[in-house]
């Protein structure tokens, strides 16, 4: 990274800290952010400990989020680009983690990864998870193989579900509706018995949603609406066998179907299916000074295509680790994990094929070492049944420069890899059994400040290079040769004003990506599809009495670039997409001791007119109205 490039990102922070230090002089609310617990690093260490770079969406957060799906949530996050969150409900969600590419964010469910060996790339879908059903969001950014294993080269986000049963029963629910024929319903069941505790939870979805193809000035009729229909059962349970062991079995499935266009500019009446069924569990036992934690998932997606091409993901996920608290500031971490993924696939061809992956990985954590040092450091060994051995390590130091979080600066060393899926492996389209995984190293370092009391601010500068790259060439079929190269900047500032609660980040991402076409002749490009270089948000929340919230969120997104391929003169043609803003609103009101409440979610207010996705619909201005209760 440029010297340059880090002086600015420097100055715009000490420039926000100025103007908004002055005001901050309501209670503290930082302590409370930095004690948050973060489970996604197995350590169970709280925010103020570790030197990553974590973000938690709250639960008041995703309480004031029933209007949004899961993927419109992650994209109001600092780094996060989510294409096609705001285009029709049914077309496909791209997660862009820090512009890395898809398959390189690990979605992990309550801690265990869920998986999709069907999937290009083997992302799990996220159209599949109901934000109803979900407790917090922690985001884990940088690579994290060494604890999580393949896929995990852009970070991790670990999307913790509902399960908190309270001592007497409770029952929980939402029901709301909104533009486009969207309906949305959620109902949850909470209870403690003695030593056995459950919370289950339903919700339906269903929109006529909007044509998913822009319609093009010359066509002669209008495109037909691409709608969804959708369904969620989440059941957790707690039995605690005694005071050291406790056992945490669940069940999930989730099943919805979704219509689909021909392409960009191109109507079409197709749609499919998809069927998710996940269920396992996870056991603690507590030693004097450690936990073992064992975690067991199965998995099963099933995916129709116009109800005549299948394709069938099974992934069983096993993991055992231990931590132990060797002393009041050193801590270790020993695990192992496997994981045996297979896909079958009916098309013009049959599939059937699998892989197994198997890790070991270990870390130590030391903590407030003379009250101001912090380190992780870790290295996995992973034997994959396809392309051999893989090592990986991570490094993670911290310092605070002023006692108690007042002022911390870190840097993370990592690598991590993506292991080839297995659609690219032996799927129908150009497979290469010869694939080799991606590999990525990154360099990461930071600052992060509570000086004015309830003000924050955290500054990050990372750098990513990625080798191996696979990608598709025609005819040659799946191959390791692409190289990209990547860089950006994260800067988070945050404040508590009495009522008023203000937070806003701006990122700056630029790339480059090396490639060869078929004839061997490399080529550059100095930006990835579909990322914008400068992305800024801003959001306001005002608690305007104790039981009326509003709030404001301002997103703005530069110009991208997407590639198109032109049906007519069978070519791949360079798209640019203009540079456009969202602004969204909320508001709720509670009733009846807060057990009850009404509210409002109106999205992209001022009605922007832009593009995703070249030759696909972005939505307009769309609202979601309904109320939910918490009863005990």
């Amino acid at each position: 990274m440029k010297k340059n490039d880090v002086i600015v990102a420097a100055g715009l922070g000490l420039v926000q800290l100025a103007l908004l230090s002055a005001a901050a002089r309501a209670q503290d609310t930082s302590r409370v952010l930095q004690d948050v617990v973060i489970t996604a690093t197995k350590a169970d260490q709280k925010q103020s400990q570790t030197g990553k770079v974590v973000t938690v969406i709250s639960r008041q957060e995703l309480q004031r989020s029933s209007g949004k799906s899961v993927s419109q949530l992650l994209a109001e996050q600092a780094g996060i680009m989510v294409n096609g969150s705001n285009a029709n409900p049914g077309l496909n969600k791209s997660v862009y983690l820090r512009g890395a590419d898809n398959k390189h964010t690990l979605i992990l469910l309550d801690g265990v990864l869920i998986f999709d060996p069907s999937g290009v790339g083997g992302a799990f879908d996220l159209r599949l998870l109901s934000v109803d059903q979900i407790d917090h969001i922690e985001i884990l950014r940088g690579g994290q193989s060494t604890l999580y294993g393949s896929d995990a080269v852009a970070g991790v986000i670990n999307i913790i579900t509902k399960k908190n049963a309270g001592a007497t029963p409770g029952i929980n629910g939402v029901a709301s509706a909104g533009s486009y024929g969207t309906a949305k319903g959620n109902v949850g069941l909470t209870a403690r018995v003695k030593d056995l505790s459950y919370n289950i939870n339903y919700s339906h979805e269903r929109s006529d949603g909007v044509s998913e193809a822009a319609q093009p000035a010359t066509a002669t009729s209008f495109f037909d609406k691409d709608g969804y229909n959708q369904d969620a059962v989440n059941a957790q349970f707690g039995i605690k066998l005694s005071d050291r062991f406790q056992l945490n079995p669940f069940v999930r499935f989730l099943q919805g179907k979704y219509s689909y266009d021909n392409g960009g500019f191109t109507d079409g009446d197709g749609y499919f299916t998809s069927k998710h069924l996940n269920l396992g569990t996870n056991a603690t036992y507590k030693t004097d000074k450690g936990l073992f934690n064992l975690n067991y998932s199965f998995e099963n997606t099933d995916r129709n295509y116009n109800g005549t091409s299948p394709f069938i993901g099974r992934l069983n996920f096993t993991e055992l680790y231990y931590k132990h608290q060797l002393s009041d500031h050193i801590k270790i971490l020993g695990g192992i994990d496997d994981r045996y993924s297979s896909m079958n696939a009916k098309g013009n061809a049959r599939v059937d094929s699998s892989a197994n992956s198997l890790g070991v990985y270990t870390s130590v954590f030391f903590n407030n070492i003379a009250s101001v040092f912090n380190l992780e450091a870790g290295g996995r060994y992973t034997h994959h049944t396809k392309f051999g051995n893989n090592w990986t390590y991570s490094v993670t130091p911290s310092v605070d420069l002023i006692a108690n979080d007042k002022l911390k600066v870190f840097g993370t060393i990592s690598t991590s890899f993506k292991a080839p899926d297995l659609g690219a492996l032996y799927g129908l389209y150009g497979p290469n059994p010869n694939l080799k995984p991606e590999k990525a190293q990154e360099y990461e370092a930071g600052a992060s400040t509570a000086l004015f009391g309830n003000f924050n601010l955290r500054v990050v500068a990372y750098q990513r290079k990625l080798t191996n790259a696979i990608i598709y060439l025609y005819p040659q079929g799946y191959l390791n040769q692409d190289k990209q190269n990547a860089k950006g900047i994260e800067v988070e500032p945050s404040v508590k004003l009495d009522k008023l609660t203000l937070r806003g980040y701006y990122t700056y991402f630029k790339a480059e990506a090396i490639s060869k076409n078929g004839a061997g002749a490399e080529k550059s490009l100095d930006f990835l599809y579909r990322r914008p270089a400068h992305n800024f948000g801003l959001f306001a929340g005002l608690q305007a009495s104790q039981k009326l919230f509003v709030s404001l969120n301002y997103r703005h997104y530069s110009q991208t670039y997407d590639l198109f391929y032109n049906s007519k003169t069978f070519a791949n043609e360079l798209q640019s997409l203009k540079a456009y803003g969202l602004l969204d609103g909320y508001a709720e009101y509670a009733l009846i001791g807060k057990k009850l409440k009404v509210f409002a979610d109106v999205k992209n207010i001022l009605n922007a007119k832009y593009a995703e996705l070249y030759g696909y619909t972005a939505l307009g201005t769309n609202f979601n109205a309904g109320l939910s209760f918490n009863i005990q």
